[in-house]
């Protein structure tokens, strides 16, 4: 199965965007990495919740 590569990748996506605001925007306490690390968080297990769900209804 291929979900724990998915979760990786929306995660790094995620941080890596959320690093990438803090740098373009100078912010000192890394308050946009926290956000989008969240956000990827949530989004990464909603995403495994309807993969497991399909997996069962198969």
């Amino acid at each position: 199965m291929n979900i724990p590569f998915q979760m990786g990748v929306i995660i790094f996506a995620g941080v890596y965007f959320g690093n990438w605001l803090d740098e373009k925007k100078q912010n000192e306490n890394s308050l946009y990495t926290i956000i989008f690390s969240l956000l990827a968080v949530f989004i990464a297990l909603y995403n495994v919740i309807q993969q497991v769900k399909n997996l069962n209804k198969e």
